[in-house]
């Protein structure tokens, strides 16, 4: 595992600074473009900490590993990390990969804020050392659940490929819209002949069987996601079916890039209120300017990171044996998305902010570049 190479306002090594471990996919088989989006935002806000006289004086600098989307290397970065004395961890997208940094982030007493990922069960038992930005699934889910019905969907198919994530995502989704009236229909995809370019013909004779209105896709991307939806948008017999995406991957550029027209009207999961604060105005700019294309949700996860792992480290102090468990309910920062505090949620073994906006939106099929808001919660 390497560090990228240097950035401005990153990549300060000397003694005097403050080191914040920053895990991000970077790498196939990881999200690289919403790995590409969370490190602009941890890296704008480093370099706006370290203009505003950093930590105490200290600059702040980023040490960023790629995870890849694997858990190992990810649990593995954490121990690197902790070795090389940073203060905190922050980031990572992928909610498995999550998972395995928190669980050894919380053995290891070292503080992590998760900047992306979902999963409930971040760790096995409550710990004091892990914090959330981005809302449990269970949360979100429920929320994309309540626009389904809306929307006068009540015979979902999910399309899955094995794993925690998805089926923690169907289990959501059966378990609430099931004393609703609704079914959902789990399509295997292990079990069907697909490859890397998966030809999705068995998935549309299976939704036309079920007689399923809606299809969320909860698979990988690009693929099976994009030769899924190919598949689905060509087949006349399913002209009316909706198709979901609750994971998100519709947000980012390369979802209209891959899929043109065929990108729109795919329903899914953002973490943004219907107006940013004054801060994530300006925040939006300078992130726009950066990656040369509209922020995504994930780039605002990562800057109000920083936002809140700042704020810790200057009312707490750098060392990190001195800090106490209580610290993160002691957090109140106004981030991009609102203000910031950290909470117990039933169920949730993290630290929690409660207040992260939820809001269902496609791609609008008149101009797929923009987005439509369909739903909030």
């Amino acid at each position: 595992m390497t560090t990228p190479p240097s950035r401005p306002g990153a990549d300060r090594t000397d003694g005097s600074s403050v080191r914040i471990g920053a895990l991000v996919p970077l790498t196939r088989p990881g999200w690289v473009g919403a790995g590409q989006h969370l490190l602009a935002g941890l890296e704008l806000a480093v370099r706006e900490v370290n203009g505003a006289d950093g930590i105490a004086g200290r600059p702040l600098e980023l040490v960023v590993r790629d995870t890849a989307a694997d858990p190992q290397r990810a649990a593995a970065a954490v121990e690197e990390l902790a070795g090389l004395g940073v203060a905190a961890l922050a980031g990572e997208y992928h909610s498995v990969v999550a998972r395995a940094a928190a669980t050894r982030a919380d053995a290891l007493g070292l503080p992590f804020l998760c900047s992306s990922a979902v999963l409930d069960a971040l760790t096995e038992q409550p710990t004091e050392w892990v914090a959330r930005l981005s809302p449990p699934q269970s949360r979100g889910w429920q929320v994309y659940a309540d626009f389904l019905l809306a929307a006068g969907h009540s015979r979902i198919a999910v399309a899955a490929q094995p794993s925690v994530y998805w089926a923690a995502g169907t289990r959501i989704l059966r378990d609430y819209l099931a004393p609703r009236g609704g079914t959902v229909t789990e399509l295997d995809m292990s079990a069907f002949d697909a490859t890397a370019r998966c030809d999705a013909t068995a998935v549309c004779d299976e939704l036309v069987d079920n007689r399923a209105t809606a299809l969320l896709l909860l698979v990988g991307h690009p693929e099976p996601a994009v030769s899924i939806v190919k598949s689905v948008r060509r087949d006349q017999r399913l002209a009316e079916i909706m198709i979901g995406a609750p994971a998100g991957q519709p947000e980012f550029a390369e979802w209209e890039t891959l899929l043109g027209d065929d990108s729109a009207a795919i329903p899914f999961l953002r973490y943004l209120p219907e107006r940013l604060t004054p801060l994530g105005v300006r925040v939006e700019t300078a992130l726009r300017e950066q990656l040369d294309e509209a922020p995504s949700f994930v780039a605002f996860e990562g800057y109000d990171s920083v936002v809140v792992l700042a704020d810790v480290l200057r009312t707490n102090g750098v060392d990190r044996a001195a800090r106490t468990a209580d610290s993160w309910q002691r957090v109140a920062v106004e981030g991009t998305r609102g203000q910031i505090r950290f909470s117990r949620m039933p169920g949730i073994s993290v630290w929690q902010w409660a207040g992260t906006p939820i809001q269902v939106v496609d791609r609008d099929p008149a101009e797929p570049h923009r987005f439509r808001i369909l739903h909030t919660g």
